[in-house]
């Protein structure tokens, strides 16, 4: 019989879609059962107490967590957050809630032992409830009380050489997509860059020391499997500068339907015969490319990389072959002003170690946020409010066409008069003897 009636709860399991209710009775029961005859080291009941206090939060439409303050691991500011129950005579088994933020390893790569041994530990150590990822990338692990913290993490670090991930106003972890161990259109080592600067920058990772969090995300390409233009401080997105290879007998045999488009990815229905006009053509967002006498065209000067036409036609299509990546900034949900795009700050840099290019842009954005951020303000929230004009300023770049929020979008940077020969009070008809109409 369940510890606590969950009405409102229970509602969540009646749709066709997977349920996290139905998650949490599950691990209830298992742990009431206790098959193992594991030596629970928190309360057994503590995901019925779970299910209670959520029910009371639907109930009075308010939650009835409270942040837990400063508490972690030595030596840490981050990694954990720490989560009590503002009802703990009701709900002693959530009376401690803290959840554990673990560095995922590059491109969620797992191997079924590291599985094992990880929810091993987190059976016995925790309530058994994970969140394989969190928004910013980590393995989450839900639930714990505060004398287990620093054995867990002994445990992560001693036996699984594993490490916490960030939370607190520090570099978030960074987290990147599967990049060239498995994609064939990335254009650099995501995996590489990313190990790189977490490795480079541990203190900004575990002691938090910013105005707000900073987040790292790698794109292997402009499709952004990470998202990392909605939500990154920094996207690194790979991209390329030379022209798009074309093979023409690929493009051939995609209009004659002896290749499917899209890979074979919606085969499912009829969609009748591939139209190229209507399906590539027709939604290139800058009108680049042409077809005509059964020939492909693109104009790849115009070309924004946005990677349609090469996912519908992959086998004529190609990525180009001068790789590297492009810096935007910026990104965000909302908290302060609402959510944002990252804006182009450095539109290529090749990518190469000991990637001494891209941590001078970092390290220079960190002097100026840190300088001139307020509390809780986003590196976006920033920019905005002095101008992007400052940012380049304080990274040391000079003012490029390419420096968009969005393609064909002015950042409005202007000149200062001392850029202006003869500054902004010179004879204008003495000038314009020079720049004659």
């Amino acid at each position: 019989m369940a510890k606590h009636e969950t009405p409102l709860l229970d509602q969540l399991e009646s749709g066709p879609w997977p349920s996290f209710v139905s998650d949490i009775k599950q691990e209830a029961e298992a742990r009431a059962k206790n098959e193992k005859g594991l030596d629970y080291q928190i309360p057994v009941d503590v995901c019925e107490d779970l299910l209670g206090v959520l029910e009371l939060s639907f109930k009075h439409g308010r939650t009835h967590w409270k942040h837990g303050g400063v508490v972690g691991v030595f030596g840490y500011g981050g990694g954990v957050i720490g989560r009590y129950c503002d009802q703990p005579e009701m709900f002693p088994g959530v009376a401690h809630f803290h959840t554990l933020r673990v560095n995922q390893p590059g491109g969620k790569f797992y191997t079924s032992k590291y599985l094992r041994q990880l929810c091993d530990i987190w059976d016995l150590r925790g309530s058994g409830l994970t969140n394989m990822h969190g928004s910013t990338g980590d393995i989450i692990l839900l639930g714990t009380t505060t004398p287990q913290l620093e054995e867990i993490f002994f445990e992560l670090s001693h036996n699984m050489n594993q490490d916490l991930g960030g939370s607190g106003s520090n570099l978030r972890t960074p987290s990147d997509c599967v990049g060239e161990a498995r994609c064939e259109w990335s254009c650099y080592d995501t995996q590489a860059l990313c190990y790189d600067l977490t490795q480079e920058y541990q203190d900004e990772l575990h002691r938090p020391a910013f105005p707000y969090k900073f987040k790292f995300k790698f794109d292997g390409c402009p499709n952004g499997c990470v998202a990392s233009i909605a939500r990154a401080d920094i996207s690194f997105i790979g991209t390329w500068k030379d022209d798009i290879p074309v093979d023409q007998e690929a493009v051939a045999a995609y209009v004659g339907g002896e290749l499917p488009p899209n890979g074979g990815a919606h085969a499912g229905r009829d969609w009748g015969p591939f139209d190229i006009r209507k399906e590539v053509i027709d939604l290139c967002p800058t009108n680049c490319m042409q077809y005509a006498d059964g020939k492909l065209a693109i104009n790849c000067k115009e070309c924004t990389r946005c990677m349609h036409c090469i996912a519908v036609m992959p086998r004529a299509l190609r990525i180009g072959n001068d790789r590297g990546l492009s810096m935007l900034v910026g990104a965000k949900a909302p908290i302060l002003d609402g959510a944002q795009m990252s804006t182009m700050l450095v539109p290529f840099v090749k990518v190469e170690e000991p990637y001494d290019e891209i941590k001078e842009v970092i390290e220079n954005i960190w002097d100026w946020w840190m300088e001139e951020g307020k509390n809780r303000e986003r590196l976006g929230e920033l920019m905005k409010r002095q101008g992007f004009q400052r940012l380049l300023e304080a990274c040391n770049l000079k003012p490029d066409p390419r420096m968009v929020q969005e393609p064909r979008t002015n950042p409005y940077i202007f000149w200062k008069e001392d850029e202006v020969p003869g500054g902004f009070k010179r004879d204008i008809n003495e000038f314009r003897k020079h720049h004659l109409r």
